[in-house]
């Protein structure tokens, strides 16, 4: 596994240079680059009925000249993924698998193979499973894997179960959060056509290379509305990397529990109204706040020299970071700017 965890790295290298591209007409090149890696996983899982229990009474049965209820019943779900390495190492949703008592995973090209979960994270909604076939296609990264609001993106996957699907739009927005969809959040905004069954599947270029999993949509009636969720490919390959090495996602903690400035509390602080920061409304005993002397009320208005603005943006800075990770902070306790540092713990 060490080795396919170093080759990922190696394949997953962002560059932050731009590259300018000549307009396109058509994206078939595209497709046939990216479409043999992305598969379709089809998940099966026993439910266990509750039955009262009178109903498995022959006297009740005859009664009510009823055949007899089976206890359990299959339930099967759909989704998609990708192969990000030749050794059969498969990218997707946790929600499209948790749960199963089988996953199987079939290829564009007609192959079909059972997989096991190698691990999952329910904070990101991102699951790594493992197939065995041999000659498997790899989805190409995009070396710069930076998003602009109006990039075309292209999603596939298996809406519905019909089969293999692209669809085309642009990118919406970038860095949504607040959503209620999962624990850390930095989601890819895009007007691609998803639908369920698409979740887990890949979100890419106008060139056909890997830029986000497509995780969610936003809709009323079930359907695609025009609103579509994925998660950042550099976000997605953290998880992969550190479940593959670990089993689990390693994230930093800073044991602190913070609010947002609103206008009231600057207020109630006589702070300026122009002051962003949070302020900390808890902070966990023996936890690496504590231990560099922040209490509650304090305001925070830096962390690693970067503005406390959100603190959905704050947790995902500082889960990206690892334990035994310093991090400074800049706060205001009693009128009085002060600064101090934290060695982060690990999150559980």
């Amino acid at each position: 596994m060490g080795l396919v965890i170093a080759s990922l790295a190696l394949h997953f290298v962002p560059d932050k240079t731009s590259h300018q591209h000549a307009p396109v007409r058509s994206y078939a090149n595209a497709v046939e680059m990216a479409s043999p890696a992305v598969v379709n996983i089809y998940t099966s899982k026993t439910i266990q009925r509750r039955l009262h229990p009178l109903l498995d009474h022959p006297l009740f049965q005859r009664f009510f000249n009823r055949t007899p209820v089976p206890k359990s019943r299959i339930e099967n779900s759909l989704g998609s993924g990708v192969i990000i390495h030749k050794d059969g190492i498969v990218l997707t949703n946790r929600h499209v698998i948790s749960g199963a008592d089988e996953i199987l995973v079939a290829l564009k090209d007609g192959r079909t193979s059972n997989a096991r979960v190698v691990g999952s994270d329910a904070a990101t909604d991102v699951a790594v499973l493992k197939i065995d076939l041999e000659d498997l296609p790899v989805i190409p990264f995009a070396q710069d894997a930076s998003l602009n609001v109006g990039d075309v993106t292209l999603a596939i996957g298996n809406p519905f179960g019909v089969g293999q699907t692209v669809t085309m739009g642009i990118v919406s927005a970038t860095g949504r959060n607040q959503l209620g969809i999962s624990t850390y959040e930095d989601f890819i905004q895009t007007d691609a056509a998803v639908n369920p069954g698409n979740s887990g599947g890949a979100l890419v270029n106008a060139m056909g290379e890997l830029v986000g999993i497509n995780t969610a949509i936003y809709s009323q009636s079930g359907g695609y509305q025009g609103i579509s969720f994925a998660i950042p490919l550099k976000n997605a390959m953290k998880v992969a990397v550190d479940l593959l090495e670990h089993g689990e996602v390693i994230r930093g903690w800073l044991g602190l529990e913070t609010q947002e400035l609103s206008d009231q509390i600057k207020q109630a602080f006589g702070l300026p109204t122009e002051l962003q920061g949070q302020v900390v409304v808890g902070v966990a005993t023996g936890g690496p706040a504590e231990k560099a002397g922040l209490i509650e009320g304090d305001i925070v208005t830096h962390f690693n020299g970067q503005a406390a603005e959100k603190g959905t943006d704050t947790m995902r800075q500082i889960a990206n970071l690892m334990p035994g990770d310093i991090i400074s902070m800049r706060f205001i306790r009693d009128g009085q700017y002060r600064e101090t540092q934290a060695t982060l713990g690990q999150r559980k």
